[in-house]
């Protein structure tokens, strides 16, 4: 049984997740790259609390959200609600796939609470960037998943190997 990831790792099974679920609830092909959002942006959060200790925030373009959205919802015309709701399904659906292949990597099963919706940018307390995964679509709009993990000072904090616990 193997109970560690390597941050390599960790990121491998992030980007190919994005890659994957994007596309195909989205579809929306997105493109590893040096991009960042730009200013009118839109975050997701979502918290990892039973089996791993992360979380995993998706900082985009509005635009880019909503493209994404309308596409999934096969309409143009869509309301902010639908953005934030679109936003939190993405990223549930998003998470749930990582915790599938982190279990499958792992053997520890992983449980993450519902994702939270933010217009702008956010950054979770008690939490430090431990990478960050920048992509673009074919029209230049820029999303970006980062990996938090707690502060060190809150004895939880892991570099380089992920473990059970620290994830």
């Amino acid at each position: 049984m193997n109970s560690a990831l390597t941050q390599e790792e960790l990121e491998q099974i992030l980007n190919q997740a994005v890659q994957d679920i994007t596309e195909r609830t989205a579809g929306v092909r997105l493109h590893q790259g040096e991009q960042s959002p730009g200013e009118d942006l839109c975050t997701v959060h979502i918290t990892f609390d039973r089996g791993f200790h992360t979380s995993l925030t998706l900082c985009a373009d509005t635009s880019l959200l909503y493209r994404m959205a309308r596409n999934s919802f096969h309409e143009e015309l869509l309301e902010p609600e639908d953005l934030e709701e679109f936003g939190k399904e993405y990223l549930n659906v998003l998470c749930g796939r990582i915790a599938s292949a982190m279990f499958q990597a792992t053997r520890i099963p992983a449980h993450f609470n519902p994702p939270v919706f933010y217009h702008g940018h956010y950054e979770p307390e008690g939490r430090e960037i431990q990478f960050v995964l920048t992509y673009s679509n074919e029209y230049n709009e820029g999303a970006q998943l980062i990996h938090h993990v707690p502060c060190p000072e809150d004895g939880n904090g892991a570099e380089g190997t992920l473990t059970e616990g620290s994830i």
